[in-house]
């Protein structure tokens, strides 16, 4: 038997439900415009990454998401979303015939 309770509902990505996201850019809620206002990411692109500090930055975003989801401001979330996707799509392209552990794998 499961214990608590499981939110369902249309959304079911954090991307889905935050107000800012639209899965490209980061908006802010006043004004309408992409965050920075000059139309710039945040960060250097990952494609300019040595794989060292591509790992680096993806280390340092997945070890600060728990705090982020639950207590940044929706833009941060939207931001660190936006940022993780980068680098994890840049790391995916890199890296196409990534070695799967076995152990992580289970029946269909």
């Amino acid at each position: 038997m499961m214990t608590g309770s499981v939110r369902q509902d249309d959304f079911g990505s954090p991307e889905q439900r935050m107000p800012e996201w639209d899965g490209d850019h980061v908006h802010d809620r006043a004004s309408g415009e992409a965050d920075p206002p000059d139309g710039e990411l945040l960060g250097v692109d990952p494609a300019e990454l040595a794989d060292e500090d591509l790992i680096r930055e993806m280390h340092s975003l997945h070890r600060t998401r728990l705090d982020t989801l639950r207590h940044a401001a929706d833009s941060a979330l939207a931001n660190h979303l936006r940022r993780t996707a980068e680098l994890e799509t840049e790391y995916l392209a890199r890296h196409p015939g990534r070695e799967v552990d076995p152990s992580r794998l289970r029946d269909a």
